[in-house]
């Protein structure tokens, strides 16, 4: 019994210095990375993360990223869905007045402007058609000033004398034909009307009016600058008729624009197509559409966006335009959530549907869950 007792604690002890040289061959190292890193590169699925994991890219291009780190990106992901959808085109717009909607105060002479009240309106001042805006005092040199002022003393004394002779036509009434007192009258008449007009071109200002109703949305001139003729002194616009001209470069376009709607910043302006212009500019057909909603937050030349929606269809899926992100090489993917912990890149070709959506087809299946909030983020990770 003594001897069976001595070989069982040979035994124990034997067990317990195996097991501590392994422990120390090890080193306390944790393999468990490489396990994973293994199973994915194979094409499994790898093991139940933790928090403490960081994310990587594996050696097919795919994504390993932790639940955890998907929370801290913000990764959000819809499920897309295939069918027949209307194509759409993306053009090059900016924000104009609609024809009649809009006006220009210009000087029609050389002068002297200077405000109607007490100042000048200020920009974004309403105004009405026919409002008195400014004067303009016209510039007459001291030569002219001197040969129209000789002019009305000359006429005053025309004036006179044509008075005279008709009060001596009608003190003759009966003895003269009444057709020489008639036509002394007249040019009496002619007279003292050629006296006023001239009187009233002499150093009287001319005044300024809003040629349409709306708001001041720039001033060009300031209280006692001297002007030339048709120079730009007020613009008015209503911002109620507002539209957003843009150039398309197919010429048959315009026939086949259902709807459209312009992007500007990240709000959204529905449109609605005015027509097309039948003269090239800049090799492109000028667009014109209207701007609808009533008054939007827009200014005169501010460029836009304009996503026209068009006749002709496609087969394909709607993705948000904020899915696709660029690759080194330059081209548009997208991130598909295949399982839990694993994204894979697709490279697709994309076609504009409207301002929000793009239309994607191959490689792309119905049912593929598209990242579409942190993918530029998921391109970071190396």
């Amino acid at each position: 019994m003594r001897h069976t007792r001595i070989a069982a604690a040979l035994l124990a002890l034997t067990a317990s210095l195996l097991a501590s040289i392994a422990a120390l061959g090890h080193g306390n190292e944790d393999h468990g990375k490489d396990t994973k890193v293994q199973a994915t590169a194979a094409g499994g699925a790898p093991p139940a993360s933790n928090a403490n994991e960081a994310p990587m890219r594996l050696p097919d291009g795919d994504l390993f990223v932790p639940k955890a780190v998907q929370r801290q990106l913000g990764i959000r992901t819809v499920r897309v869905e295939g069918g027949e959808l209307s194509v759409g085109t993306e053009l090059n717009g900016r924000v104009i007045a609609q024809p009649g909607a809009g006006g220009r105060v210009q000087a029609t002479q050389a002068g002297s402007v200077v405000p109607a009240g007490k100042a000048f309106p200020q920009p974004g001042q309403r105004v009405r058609r026919g409002q008195r805006l400014a004067d303009l005092l016209p510039i007459v040199g001291s030569l002219e000033l001197a040969g129209q002022r000789a002019q009305q003393a000359e006429l005053a004394a025309l004036v006179t004398l044509a008075e005279r002779r008709v009060a001596r036509l009608e003190q003759l009434e009966g003895s003269v034909p009444a057709k020489d007192i008639e036509s002394a009258r007249i040019e009496l008449q002619a007279l003292q009307q050629r006296r006023v007009a001239i009187g009233a071109a002499v150093g009287v200002a001319q005044p300024l009016r809003a040629p349409v109703d709306g708001v001041v949305s720039a001033v060009h001139v300031v209280a006692g600058e001297v002007v030339d003729a048709r120079a730009l002194l007020f613009e008015i616009v209503d911002p109620t008729r507002l539209a957003v001209e843009a150039l398309a470069y197919d010429n048959g376009l315009g026939a086949r624009i259902v709807d459209a709607e312009a992007l500007a910043g990240e709000r959204r302006i529905p449109l609605q197509l005015i027509g097309a212009g039948l003269q090239l500019r800049e090799q492109a057909l000028p667009l014109q559409f209207r701007v609808l909603g009533g008054d939007v937050p827009l200014a005169i030349g501010q460029p836009v966006k304009v996503f026209a929606r068009l006749s002709t269809t496609a087969q394909g899926m709607a993705v948000p335009r904020a899915a696709l992100w660029r690759s080194a090489a330059g081209g548009s993917q997208v991130w598909v959530h295949e399982r839990a912990e694993r994204f894979s890149p697709r490279r697709v070709r994309a076609q504009p549907l409207d301002a929000r959506s793009v239309l994607v087809g191959e490689p792309l299946q119905p049912g593929d869950r598209v990242v579409v909030e942190g993918a530029a983020l998921l391109a970071q990770i190396r």
